[in-house]
């Protein structure tokens, strides 16, 4: 696929996912490992970076403009994908993959398509859990929700208390930046960060290392280009948890 410039895709199905979530699935099967992304053209108004969910569709939360837009295609619809970009997840062994709301997404397919996978998934909400389902079919499904009407009452890193860690050889995580930072210090406290990988999301432009926008300090490596997927060990001196930077490049809290 090119780099520089969109494919088109045709829409085939869109699946309401929640209240906020839609997975859309096009007519183009996009040869990626778990944990790649695409830069998605929503002809009109914008072009975003998304994970493929599935080497063939996108999962997308209605958040602004353009994923607002996206949420409301329908079958027969036309949108433009770059891609894949990045690294995706080395996946060995027996694996825990652990997810907060969207954050699914660039996971879910571990869950589906590797063996011995156990699964722990957060949401705020019972009815905000996504994939929740499909992947209870194929891998030991664990839940948490922040107001308790599934699972654990709790975040999703409560479930930690109840993981023998040192029965995986690769630990997968992404979600919201204050849900993967928790992770973080518990696997460092549990002397498991060697052995995990977390997908990094930050605001992007190019999706190819060009522009910086997706800089993260102290190190200046591109969430696009030298990631999404990092080490444990590198993510932990970053600022992930503690501020990102806007499309100006200022810092937000």
């Amino acid at each position: 696929m090119s780099d520089s410039l969109p494919v088109p895709v045709t829409i085939t199905q869109v699946v309401q996912e929640s209240p906020t979530v839609t997975t859309i699935f096009f007519d183009t099967v996009f040869s990626s490992c778990p944990g790649q992304f695409v830069m998605v053209w929503v002809p009109g108004i914008d072009e975003i970076p998304m994970a493929l969910s599935y080497p063939n569709a996108i999962t997308v939360q209605r958040v602004g403009e353009a994923t607002t837009a996206l949420a409301t295609k329908k079958k027969g619809d036309k949108i433009g994908i770059r891609g894949p970009f990045g690294n995706g997840f080395s996946v060995v062994g027996r694996t825990l993959a652990i997810a907060g709301g969207v954050g699914i997404a660039p996971l879910v397919r571990i869950g589906l398509e590797f063996p011995d996978v156990t699964f722990l998934l957060g949401a705020r909400t019972s009815e905000e859990l996504i994939f929740h389902d499909v992947l209870s079919s194929a891998c030991d499904v664990r839940v948490a929700t922040d107001d308790g009407s599934a699972g654990f009452h709790g975040y999703v890193a409560g479930l930690l208390d109840m993981i023998n860690l040192d029965e995986y050889e690769t630990i997968v995580v992404c979600g919201p930046d204050p849900m993967m930072r928790s992770i973080l210090s518990v696997l460092e406290s549990r002397k498991a960060l060697e052995k995990s990988q977390f997908s990094m999301h930050r605001y992007m432009k190019c999706g190819v290392g060009l522009c910086g926008s997706c800089c993260i300090d102290p190190d200046g490596v591109c969430v696009c280009k030298d990631g999404p997927v990092f080490p444990g060990q590198r993510v932990i001196k970053s600022e992930l948890g503690k501020y990102h930077r806007n499309a100006a490049g200022l810092k937000e809290i």
